[in-house]
């Protein structure tokens, strides 16, 4: 049997968070804006460096050891990852002009010394922001934002799973088993797959339905399996060649992506 030693909230049950727990009332709608430049949609933006208004080294944006701020923009929002806590804001350009609402965030409490302070810091800059620039070309890209108080900060971009793969990614939810078990590999004549099945939600966030068990052949990017865990994933599924290319015989038909660890349990010896 199952004994349960933490449950998240599942991926609809935390877009309602966001929405009904924010730290701030909801904005009214901003004015609608020109498209965004694709670059920006294009990568996600870590913090690498920044700078006060006297061109100094400003430290008070990373922390040791963990991971920087992330900018990931999409559609008309724009989402502060790598925090404490799920968080967004509306954004409008217009040329190099940047204009950022006041983030919604859900409220969780963070155990990491000085995370939710730099969330807190991270949050309230934010709408601070005046203009961004884009440097660099495709291998390297940069966006430096501008601050009001001068300040700015220097962010480097990573392919979204979207450029990386050339298409839109399919969400879906598997159940992982706690042990992973024996498996045909051409290369590896021990091999070792998970054990998982589909998971199906209704609207209201209550699960509806599960598949059958089956092998799954690779690894889930992202996602460390421990054994022992039994867990229930979000992920984003994206075609692994590119439109246009031949598909390898041999070669899986997809590329899964971790997005949220939904359930997870610890199995009773």
């Amino acid at each position: 049997m199952y004994t349960s030693t933490a449950k998240t909230l599942t991926a609809l049950a935390l877009a309602s968070l966001a929405a009904a727990c924010s730290s701030t009332p909801p904005a009214a709608p901003m004015p609608a804006s020109a498209p965004a430049a694709p670059q920006l949609q294009a990568y996600d933006w870590d913090l690498a460096a920044a700078f006060d208004s006297r061109n100094q080294p400003a430290t008070q944006w990373q922390l040791p050891g963990q991971k920087p701020a992330r900018l990931h923009f999409a559609g008309q929002r724009v989402a502060v990852q790598n925090l404490c806590n799920a968080a967004s804001a509306g954004y409008r350009l217009d040329g190099e002009r940047l204009q950022v609402e006041r983030p919604m965030s859900t409220l969780r409490a963070c155990a990491e010394p000085g995370l939710m302070q730099l969330e807190q810091r991270v949050l309230q800059q934010l709408p601070q922001a005046q203009r961004y620039t884009l440097q660099g070309g495709a291998e390297t890209p940069r966006l430096v934002l501008h601050f009001a108080d001068g300040s700015r900060w220097e962010m480097a971009g990573t392919p979204t799973p979207e450029t990386r793969f050339g298409a839109a990614g399919e969400r879906m939810f598997l159940e992982v088993a706690p042990q992973r078990v024996a498996c045909n590999h051409p290369l590896m004549p021990q091999a070792q797959c998970l054990r998982v099945r589909d998971v199906h939600y209704g609207d209201n966030g209550v699960r509806q339905s599960v598949g059958e068990w089956r092998i799954f052949h690779g690894e889930i990017e992202g996602y460390q399996h421990e054994a022992g865990m039994r867990n229930v994933l979000r992920l984003q599924r994206y075609p692994a060649t590119r439109p246009g290319q031949p598909q390898p015989a041999d070669a899986p038909r997809h590329a899964y992506l971790l997005d949220m660890v939904v359930e997870t349990e610890r199995v009773a010896p």
